[in-house]
């Protein structure tokens, strides 16, 4: 009989895993305690913006004409108990409020109340970005209040989802992570992701805290790649070098390679900063707290990039103060491709701007509403040459590929001064030069 699949929490990270489980041909369930949220999925939309994963859902959702009806969505505890053979839990492990702790209330709260109602063979899949030891801990919980006892299983199956890739990362992993404690829950999560390892994607089994460890671990030298080029970058302005130029020759090396060797800003969003810094906290408690002294430096490099585009904005604008002067800010999402303004360093830097007296008009192709919603005292453009209309600077600070196809000469004519800063090296220096820009990037005072 062919596996059934519920999926708990239908955010960004469930209603993308729900909708590429019907693509591979599972009925599925998913289940969420937000109504809004349930009738939204039902009618095939998404709360969020994510290339591709509205036209998947609306290709699976019962109800939608031409569907396959594979795909429903409930609030009943109970309904997806009875429904299912696996279930993944895919809810959010923010960060604790005035802590660097993960704040795992909605995962526990998540495992109990699925628990309590299962009562055959079941699998209990974690894809959470949670602290080492959680998967332990909740295993026995599970087993505590499951009325099927240890006919009950858990397992753990992080996730690796790039916001603006999340549907192609889901259907065609560059790697599948299982941690499990039987062959059976082995081969269930075989039998689940059985296509992409038809199509090479590697299936890597191993233990509960590894699994777990996995994540982290690849947040923490991804964060690690990009504050190193962001350091270089400082020691580039003090120096006269060209940090693209450095990366460029450094990234021909096999051993370091090119990707994330781009200096800019810094990382933001809803996992790389909140995920290092549960990994402090955790190494702390763990007793191994030396072992990641050095994310803190990770973090603070990061953050010290925020500071240092708002003082290369004003030594721009002549060296004094922001007040009275307009400044367009191209970007407001923390990367490219998504609507995500979540710890976005792009509005950290329009915000700080604004608190110091600019006039700071914002444009981002998808991010608006969210921006607003979390900065409403910031100006905002319907284009990208309204918010530049005026200005005496202009900062491009996600690198959206709207922006990097601008016209400079049609930007010109309604600058105030044609002053760019590239705060994500992003941009053509010839293509702006050459249109009168005084054209500026992070490392680059020679470019």
């Amino acid at each position: 009989m062919a596996l059934k699949i519920t999926v708990i929490g239908t955010g960004y990270l469930g209603a993308t895993h729900a909708a590429a489980m019907a693509e591979l041909g599972f009925e599925v369930l998913g289940l969420d305690v937000v109504p809004e949220k349930i009738e939204m999925l039902g009618r095939g939309q998404v709360p969020m913006f994510e290339p591709g994963l509205e036209e998947l859902l609306r290709k699976h959702v019962a109800g939608i004409e031409g569907s396959t009806g594979r795909l429903r969505f409930t609030m009943d505890w109970a309904e997806v108990a009875e429904f299912g053979d696996v279930h993944f839990v895919c809810v959010n492990t923010p960060q604790k409020h005035g802590e660097y702790a993960c704040d795992m209330s909605y995962v526990d709260s998540a495992v109990e109340s699925l628990a309590k109602h299962l009562r055959g063979p079941n699998l209990v899949v974690g894809k959470s970005t949670v602290p080492v030891g959680s998967a332990d801990r909740l295993a026995a919980r599970i087993l505590e209040l499951a009325p099927g006892g240890g006919e009950v299983e858990l397992a753990w199956n992080p996730e690796f989802l790039r916001e603006g890739f999340a549907v192609d990362d889901t259907l065609h992993p560059d790697r599948i992570v299982v941690g499990v404690r039987s062959e059976r829950a082995e081969e269930l999560l075989r039998e689940v992701y059985a296509t992409p390892i038809a199509d090479g994607s590697p299936f890597v089994v191993t233990d509960f805290p590894t699994a777990e460890l996995v994540k982290t671990s690849a947040n923490s030298f991804l964060a690690t790649k990009i504050s190193f080029i962001n350091a270089m970058a400082e020691v580039c302005e003090a120096a006269g070098g060209d940090v693209a130029r450095l990366a460029e020759a450094i990234g021909h090396d096999d051993r370091i390679g090119k990707k994330f060797l781009r200096a800019g800003i810094g990382f933001g969003g809803g996992c790389l900063p909140k995920d290092i810094r549960a990994f402090m906290a955790r190494a702390g408690e763990l007793g191994a707290d030396q072992a990641l002294t050095f994310l803190r430096e990770i973090d603070s490099i990061n953050m010290r990039q925020r500071g240092q585009m708002v003082e290369l904005a004003r030594q721009a604008l002549g060296g004094g103060s922001f007040l009275g002067k307009r400044v367009a800010v191209l970007g407001a999402t923390f990367k490219p491709d998504s609507d995500d303004v979540r710890d976005s360093p792009a509005l950290n830097v329009a915000g700080q701007i604004h608190l110091q007296g600019g006039q700071v008009t914002v444009y981002d192709p998808k991010g608006m509403g969210n921006a607003r919603r979390l900065f409403p005292t910031l100006g905002y453009a319907d284009s990208a040459i309204e918010a530049v209309r005026g200005a005496d600077v202009v900062l491009h600070l996600t690198e959206w590929r709207e922006f990097r196809e601008l016209d400079p000469k049609s930007l010109g004519e309604v600058a105030a001064a044609r002053v760019i800063l590239d705060g994500r090296n992003a941009l053509d220096p010839e293509l702006w030069r050459k249109a009168g820009w005084s054209y500026r990037a992070m490392g680059r005072p020679t470019a």
